[in-house]
């Protein structure tokens, strides 16, 4: 049954994970790219001292792409079965309902990691090539807290797209833009470094909305 689910949801989904991996991937090599050109243009040492005077990232670029990403991939692999009702036939399966909601986000929590993994590997490596380790590190870290928003948005977007009364969805929504914009408040680099394991497990614990959606699914509210 795990192997059908994954490959239901592969189904549904596999057009927006490749546009994600493309989207992500070809960020990365942009940045990387464009700090190669300015090393080119003026030099190493210059960029260097840029970084670490003016605390210049080079990575601004995909701040909001992860985020993004998450919001899509939540849409794409729930949105077409709530439209449908199809979601109320997979609840039915010979499958307990919580593993098959874990095994769905467990689908989409891979798929990002994919996505944003590669990402990293491909900001990481050039730069690793022209800044010292602790300049190159300081970037990579400094972009997390965007990687974690697109884990964030993912999660709440399957709990805002299962939710199945449309009151109850526009209170979501609000309550996820306030909640993501904990992961842009802090612009200085490696901010959110004291904070990644906390931010990480906030972003774990947003897994208990989606059953809670589902569960009030299962009870059959409307609206």
């Amino acid at each position: 049954m795990f192997k059908a689910v994954f490959f239901k949801e592969w189904l549904k989904t596999r057009w927006c994970l490749s546009a994600a991996f493309v989207l992500c991937s070809g960020f990365s090599i942009y940045i990387a790219s464009r700090v190669m050109k300015a090393i080119e243009l003026q030099g190493a040492g210059h960029i260097w001292e840029v970084t670490v005077s003016r605390d210049a990232l080079f990575a601004e670029p995909i701040t909001f792409v992860p985020l993004l990403i998450g919001l899509a991939l939540g849409l794409f692999q729930y949105f077409p079965e709530m439209q449908r009702k199809c979601f109320k036939l997979t609840l039915h399966l010979p499958y307990p309902a919580l593993r098959m909601t874990l095994v769905m986000l467990l689908y989409g929590l891979l798929g990002l990691s994919l996505c944003f993994v590669a990402s990293l590997i491909l900001l990481w490596i050039p730069l690793a090539q022209v800044f010292p380790s602790e300049l190159s590190s300081r970037i990579v870290l400094s972009s997390l807290p965007w990687f974690a928003a697109g884990y964030a948005a993912y999660l709440f977007s399957a709990w805002i797209t299962l939710e199945p009364t449309w009151k109850r969805r526009v209170f979501n929504m609000i309550v996820a833009a306030f909640c993501l914009k904990i992961f842009f408040m802090a612009p200085a680099p490696e901010a959110y470094n004291a904070f990644l394991p906390w931010l990480s497990l906030c972003v774990i614990a947003l897994i208990s909305l989606v059953w809670l959606s589902v569960l009030r699914f299962k009870a059959g509210k409307q609206d």
